[in-house]
């Protein structure tokens, strides 16, 4: 860690310990937090050539002040002592998007680093550093962008963000569940940490969620390291929920639930306000626009996928079960129907558009990187049980997906995947379960940050026996990964922590492949 990321580290750290000091009620009424409005943090998002989104939340100190809105000034400059600032102005911090604030700053140049803050009165907030991309029509020699997903509080502490951070990426890409709906368990043996915020069911509930989750200092400091690209999964609402379906047989309590969470994730999230729902019309919050492209220059273009919003019902689930289950697909014909999809048809043909225009041969992208939230890669089980709410349980929606890359043929297509709390790395097949099938892309599916697995390492051992195109699994290491991306390969580095139950965890390197340009399929290193 270098002198300027620990200042900010000890920064955030200090703030965060005033946070998680306050009794219960402050998480649903906020007062002043020794004076600072920014104990949330700051953060950046989606980088554009010229410009990029910058985010904060405020914490106030009464009820007259949280019922009010609040003029929030921000500035971006050169350097960290804003001695050359570039550009400043003024954002408004509305009660009804829980005092958020998202400032889409243009007019910067292409490719270089900026440090940004925000001010409200006579506080000022941590320095952020973020970063613009390239011009689309330039063929950047490198970018290193970390991969992450599946962060639940009590499971484990953040102490996997303090090493991302000191492996300085220039992007952060979050796969899904930020945060985790669940009350803390009443058996809190092998727990890391507790909290007294009970399951999630209303607005104010999902925003408490993200200010513990905030408070947490290695977390803002990763936000404060660098822009993100973030997706959302299933528990920033509910568990294994399918596009406008959760557990229970009633509609509109579910559609207000889901509403909820997905306000509370736009408020919490340096989201653009095309993510917004007023351009789509209907009920407030009824959609939330989280499918879109960033491109890298002609190095990489980003495809950041919406796996929950459009998807089909999981096969054969009842309505009243907590979770997607697995099913025999003898005893689910449903499993198999054609029509069933995972990011609707919509969503579909805007991926196969961009695909086939990263394959273009005027001014081809390098690396066609599909990242979305769980394992692509089919499993052939032993067990002969086929989960349902993984790519597993939707296998026509992914045979378009492998017609697609087949019938456009970019030149390198990566996916990058999380949601199994596992490390999975897998060679992409056109006929998924074949032994032999052509290879036409890589796979890299991260495990968690802190979430725990689920299963064991010799079941997992069985399956990798039984599927030859998996060539990495392994569940009983938390961490990210790092994605060295240059113009003749690509690297990723499965980096784990020693201990999750422990903030001051060392960590280490789990594995490194390689994909070399034009070269389908990783390989060892």
């Amino acid at each position: 860690m270098n002198p300027y990321q620990r200042r900010i580290f000890l920064q955030h750290a200090a703030w965060a310990a005033a946070a998680t000091a306050l009794p219960r009620w402050a998480w649903s009424n906020p007062p002043a937090l020794q004076s600072n409005p920014f104990a949330l943090g700051v953060a950046s998002g989606d980088p554009a050539h010229d410009g990029v989104v910058l985010w904060t939340r405020l914490v106030l100190a009464d009820a007259a002040q949280m019922q009010a809105p609040h003029t929030v000034r921000w500035e971006v400059a050169h350097d960290a002592r804003f001695a050359q600032i570039v550009q400043k102005g003024q954002a408004t911090a509305s009660p009804g998007l829980g005092h958020s604030v998202h400032v889409e700053v243009a007019g910067l140049a292409p490719d270089r680093w900026y440090h940004y803050r925000f001010m409200l009165g006579d506080a000022v907030s941590a320095t952020g550093r973020t970063r613009t991309a390239p011009a689309a029509d330039v063929l950047t020699p490198k970018v290193r962008v970390a991969f992450a997903s599946c962060q639940r509080w009590e499971h484990g502490h953040y102490a996997a963000w303090r090493h991302l951070v000191a492996d300085e990426p220039d992007l952060v890409v979050f796969l899904g569940d930020y945060i985790y709906e669940y009350a803390t368990p009443r058996n809190t043996d092998g727990l890391a940490r507790t909290h007294s915020l009970r399951h999630a069911s209303t607005l104010a509930d999902y925003r408490d969620r993200y200010a513990l989750h905030k408070s947490d200092p290695h977390l803002q400091a990763a936000h404060a390291a660098c822009p993100w690209a973030v997706t959302w999964d299933d528990h920033e609402v509910q568990n294994d929920y399918a596009a406008d379906a959760g557990r229970g047989g009633d509609p509109a309590a579910f559609g207000a639930l889901r509403s909820a969470g997905w306000q509370a994730f736009y408020e919490n999230m340096p989201l653009r306000a095309a993510s917004l729902p007023s351009a789509a019309g209907g009920p407030p919050w009824s959609t939330l626009q989280v499918y879109r492209r960033l491109r890298w220059g002609r190095l990489a273009q980003i495809h950041l996928l919406d796996a929950r919003q459009y998807r089909s019902w999981q096969a054969c689930r009842q309505p009243d079960t907590t979770g997607a289950g697995a099913v025999r697909p003898a005893d689910c014909p449903t499993l198999a129907d054609p029509a069933r999809t995972l990011l609707g048809t919509a969503q579909e043909r805007w991926l196969d558009a961009g695909l086939a225009a990263d394959a273009r041969t005027t001014d081809a992208t390098r690396w066609s990187v599909i990242a979305q939230q769980t394992l692509f890669s089919a499993r052939n089980y032993p067990s002969g049980l086929v989960p349902t709410d993984s790519w597993d349980g939707y296998p026509a929606a992914r045979a378009r997906l492998l017609q697609s890359v087949t019938t456009h043929a970019p030149r390198n297509t990566v996916l990058l995947g999380g949601d199994i709390h596992q490390n999975y790395v897998c060679r992409v097949q056109a006929e998924p379960l074949r032994t032999g099938s052509p290879v036409l892309a890589s796979e890299f599916c991260g495990t968690s940050i802190s979430s725990r697995a689920g299963t064991t390492q010799d079941k997992v051992d069985a399956i990798a026996r039984h599927n030859p195109h998996v060539l990495l699994a392994r569940p009983d290491q938390r961490g990210y990964g790092l994605a060295d991306i240059t113009l003749a390969r690509w690297t990723t580095t499965l980096r784990v922590v020693d201990d999750p139950l422990r903030a001051d965890s060392g960590a280490a390197t789990q594995a490194r492949f390689v994909v070399e340009d034009g070269s389908p399929g990783p390989q060892r290193i």
